[in-house]
């Protein structure tokens, strides 16, 4: 039973041994510590990431309200260039906000549009201009990486402390090694006869 004999192996820090010392039960306490906080830590971090990146995505889908707009200059096509084109460039448009004044102010438009044109364009509660909100779906795709990231980033310190501190034991022991070799070395270079 080869998975028994690797458990057993695995887990001497936990098992009563003469060979086990101090610095083995701080780093078998430490690494359960890590994968604890890794294992809950990320999962919630994750979760309340996601939610709260969910909810603002719902606020700003609330706020934010679209209204044509006239296009006050002509948009060229754009043209073919080694990166690539982008097909929206930024461009002067007039609206009436929901207050009934008439505003202007620049956007990102479709190129290839001539002046006069209608363009939708997104305003937020106070009339300003903004970036159209994200759907619900794109929302719940980019909530989902949010998350994804705080997990990981939560990971990342957790792992990274848990590393640090695993080097000082490890430090520490070598210390204690030296120590001892230097007690118990120089009984053994004596030559016997």
């Amino acid at each position: 039973m080869p998975s028994v004999k690797y458990a057993k192996k695995r887990l001497w820090r936990w098992r009563s041994n003469p060979l086990r010392r101090r610095d083995d039960v701080v780093e078998a306490w430490t690494v359960l510590a890590t994968w604890t906080a890794f294992t809950v830590g990320g999962t919630v971090a994750a979760l309340v990431t996601a939610h709260v990146a969910y909810e603002v995505f719902a606020e700003q889908r609330a706020e934010r309200q679209s209204v044509r707009a006239t296009l006050l200059n002509g948009v060229p096509l754009s043209t073919p260039t080694i990166g690539g084109a982008s097909d929206r460039k930024t461009a002067a448009v007039r609206w009436t906000a929901s207050d009934g004044s008439t505003r202007t102010g620049r956007t990102q438009v479709n190129t290839g549009l001539k002046a006069g044109s209608r363009v939708t364009v997104w305003q937020d509660r106070r009339g300003r201009l903004t970036a159209a909100p994200l759907n619900s779906t794109d929302a719940a795709i980019e909530s989902g990486f949010l998350g994804a990231a705080a997990a990981a980033g939560l990971a990342g310190l957790v792992f990274g402390a848990g590393a640090v501190t695993r080097w000082q034991l490890d430090r520490r022991r070598l210390d204690a090694w030296e120590r001892e070799w230097g007690r118990v070395g120089p009984r053994w270079s004596h030559e016997t006869s």
